[in-house]
């Protein structure tokens, strides 16, 4: 009873499927675990990355052209023509940026979650983690192409998957520890603490629960003394 009331704490997750599904969960701080917010992160990286990489060539493009080919249109002034020269840069910044933004951000996030998954799951970080996220998101985004793409995307995905693990690897190694690694220290020092927590309340409660039947068994002998 004792133990149902004040609530033994969860054991730690012990199948690849308990630790995958606890990388959605809140804590109880209401925050995300440190592996999906660096998703999140990620991906937001990746989209500015690819707006920049697919949108800045694209102005200077548009405007270098748009200067070529309005020698014989007529501009109010000098400012009116360098400001329709920056919009006609601006429209092609917006319209070549996104595309490389949503593609470059897909990419990066599938990435990261297969690797991130196949971590938790296998509760270790390899490079083979990164090499089968990078073949699965290359594959998925050229299976469209049949069989001759779907066999490029692995190629080109594991490509990049290898020395992106590798790199990651290296800044683990001068961290001391990965993150799965951390993430299940600090899951097993919490659980730990609060298993010591539990103990000791769970200990108090038994002497208290003990002086109170001493306390009401002395008036009884009492009483018993005196018939």
């Amino acid at each position: 009873g004792a133990q149902a009331g004040f609530g033994r704490p969860a054991p730690l997750p012990q199948t690849g499927w308990e630790r995958l599904s606890e990388l959605w969960q809140r804590d109880e701080q209401q925050q995300f675990p440190e592996e999906t917010v660096n998703i999140a992160k990620s991906a937001f990286t990746a989209g500015v990355v690819g707006w920049l990489y697919g949108g800045l060539p694209a102005f200077v493009s548009a405007r270098k052209a748009f200067i070529e080919s309005s020698h014989g249109e007529i501009f109010q002034n000098r400012a009116d023509a360098v400001q329709s020269a920056h919009r006609a840069g601006l429209r092609s910044f917006i319209r070549y940026g996104w595309r490389w933004s949503w593609r470059v951000t897909a990419f990066a996030t599938v990435f990261n979650v297969v690797s991130t998954g196949l971590s938790a799951y296998r509760d270790k970080t390899t490079i083979s983690n990164f090499a089968a996220a990078g073949a699965f998101t290359g594959a998925l985004f050229r299976m469209h192409l049949g069989l001759q793409g779907l066999v490029g995307g692995v190629v080109f995905g594991t490509a990049f998957g290898v020395p992106a693990g590798g790199l990651l690897m290296a800044m683990y190694g001068l961290a001391g520890e990965t993150l799965q690694e951390k993430r299940s220290r600090e899951r097993r020092e919490l659980y730990e603490q609060r298993l010591a927590e539990w103990q000791s309340r769970l200990s108090m409660t038994e002497i208290l629960g003990q002086t109170e039947n001493n306390a009401q068994g002395r008036p009884e002998m009492e009483r018993a003394r005196e018939l």
